[in-house]
């Protein structure tokens, strides 16, 4: 069974006939072309745009920041004079493209002077990395001028996105630009001469790939079969003059990468695995290559040089000579022996500090205990281990159980970190205070129970003995005196027993008006409750 195909030229004209019909045709050319007659005249807008951009994409350049380059590439306007120019080409438009050249011509020129100007009174000239990324041009570079220029034309006949386009444009043109300005202002003519290679490069790149879309989209279409035929191979012949010094230079960007990346493995491998190569600097342009490099190394190898050089022409295929500089360092095992003896020394330094400074302030806290308190030094017990200093007072005429606790809080605040307990004098706790007629503990009673447990505490007595009292005048009864005294009682009691003191059982209660120890006391004495530690009970007595 035959299957008869179809001729590759009826096929083609069926697919050009197919693309004019259903695209070429959907395209407003007059309304594109009217576009781009406007983008191809000069303009201040243009100049001052195109200038801006310039100046901070040699900023970004000099600070080695990609992000200030970026925002160079968004407001730069060169998209509209280089579509214009291609666009023209396509349609064989001289005076369009004499125009257009012109525009980018003198906005070129300006851009170049004034980043110039940038560079020579900025007090940053260093080459970075940014700018030597500009200085030797490949295929890449190329490779994105083109699918820029392609992406930049579809968007200008569609009419949709130019702007965002208009950056991928920039990318390829405003950093090359920059750094021509560089070199202009560095007079580095190597900088000079490749950034500004680059960017003529990647300018009729794009205006002739600008060129091909706009072919394709029926611009020019007046031309005939053989105008085209001529145009087409001049514009392929073009980019094969352009792509072949790129190629090579692609490849002699990838040899130099192979051969930096080789020699640092070889000698990491020469060296074993506690070496390190600190820094390695390739000189490609000696013959032979030189490779100079500084290695911490735990071991000196005094025949490194000659056989890494060895090896590494071996793998190359071509010579290169090392030139290494040995740092002798210490292994690993050897550094964290010596980190461990740094860290116990340290430790050792840090226990004796802190015993001192605890010795040191052992002597104050006792001290102003001893002082403050107005007792011998002998009455203080300090011990260092616990951090615990306590000193057990002797009498004094004047000084009651609030005055000693408050002596303990001042000297425990004065010394954080400390444990700190004044025992007072043992003797008899002051009366818990009431209000005339009441049973509920005011703040005065309240501080009162306060001060009394803490000193029974002290003491090492945790029971006492309850004897509610009762004022003359405070109930009309006996039976009434004696619930008020119960009441008391039951009151003073219960705030005990929240601070952990226990009541003995037979704590007694007194409603008897006893008008004798009223009148040599005062009737506050006997409008109180009476506390008696369980140690040194007596039958309860009518004053204190």
């Amino acid at each position: 069974m035959n299957f008869q195909l179809p001729q590759v030229s009826n096929l083609w004209r069926r697919q050009r006939a197919y693309w004019r019909r259903n695209v070429v045709r959907s395209v407003d050319h007059a309304e594109v072309n009217a576009k781009l007659d406007g983008e191809a005249h000069w303009s201040a807008r243009f100049g001052f745009m195109l200038i801006m951009s310039a100046g901070i994409a040699v900023l970004g350049l000099l600070l080695s920041s990609p992000a200030v380059v970026i925002g160079a590439m968004l407001i730069s306007p060169l998209m509209g004079p280089i579509m214009a120019l291609g666009f023209s080409l396509a349609r064989f438009n001289l005076a369009e493209a004499r125009l257009a050249l012109a525009t980018l011509g003198i906005g070129v020129a300006a851009a170049v002077g004034f980043c110039a100007l940038v560079v020579y009174l900025s007090p940053l000239q260093a080459v970075t990395s940014e700018i030597l990324a500009r200085t030797r041009p490949n295929f890449f570079d190329l490779l994105v001028a083109i699918f820029s220029a392609l992406a930049g034309a579809y968007a200008v006949i569609r009419g949709r996105g130019e702007t965002i386009v208009g950056v991928a444009i920039a990318t390829a043109l405003m950093p090359p630009l920059a750094v021509v300005g560089y070199g202009l202002a560095t007079l580095n003519g190597t900088v000079f001469f490749g950034a500004l290679g680059l960017f003529m490069t990647n300018l009729l790149a794009i205006a002739l790939s600008a060129a091909v879309m706009a072919k394709m989209y029926g611009f020019g279409t007046a031309m005939s079969d053989r105008s085209t035929r001529v145009q087409t191979i001049g514009i392929l012949g073009i980019f094969a003059v352009l792509s072949v010094p790129l190629l090579f230079s692609l490849h002699q960007i990838a040899r130099e990468a192979l051969a930096s990346r080789l020699t640092r493995e070889m000698i990491v491998s020469y060296f074993g695995s506690e070496a390190r190569v600190s820094q390695l600097e390739m000189d490609f342009s000696a013959e032979p290559i030189v490779a100079r490099a500084t290695v911490q190394t735990p071991q000196r190898r005094y025949d490194a040089d000659q056989q890494i050089s060895a090896r590494l022409r071996a793998r190359l295929d071509e010579p290169i000579a090392i030139n290494l500089s040995q740092i002798l360092v210490d292994s690993d095992a050897t550094l964290k022996e010596r980190e461990q003896r740094e860290l116990e020394t340290a430790k050792r330094a840090q226990g004796e500090s802190l015993r001192k400074a605890t010795e040191a302030d052992a002597q104050q806290v006792a001290a102003e205990l001893a002082i403050l308190g107005a007792q011998s030094p002998s009455a203080v017990n300090v011990d260092l281990a616990r951090r615990f200093a306590s000193m057990t007072a002797e009498s004094m005429p004047g000084i009651r159980l609030p005055a000693w606790r408050a002596l303990e809080v001042r000297v425990a605040v004065r010394h954080p970190g400390w444990t700190v307990m004044v025992i007072p004098p043992v003797g008899q706790i002051p009366l818990i205070p009431f209000e005339d007629g009441a049973a509920v503990l005011t703040p005065k009673g309240v501080e009162a129970v306060v001060d009394a447990v803490w000193a029974l505490k002290r003491w090492g007595i945790t029971t006492v003995l309850v004897n509610g009292r009762v004022a003359s005048g405070e109930a009309d009864s006996g039976d009434e005196r004696e619930k008020l005294a119960q009441a008391r009682a039951a009151a003073v009691t219960a705030a005990l027993k929240e601070r952990g003191i226990e009541v003995a059982p037979r704590s007694a209660t007194s409603g008897t008006v006893q008008s004798a120890a009223e009148d040599e006391y005062g009737r506050s004495v006997l409008r109180s409750v009476e506390l008696v530690p369980d140690t040194l009970a007596e039958p309860p007595s009518a004053a204190r």
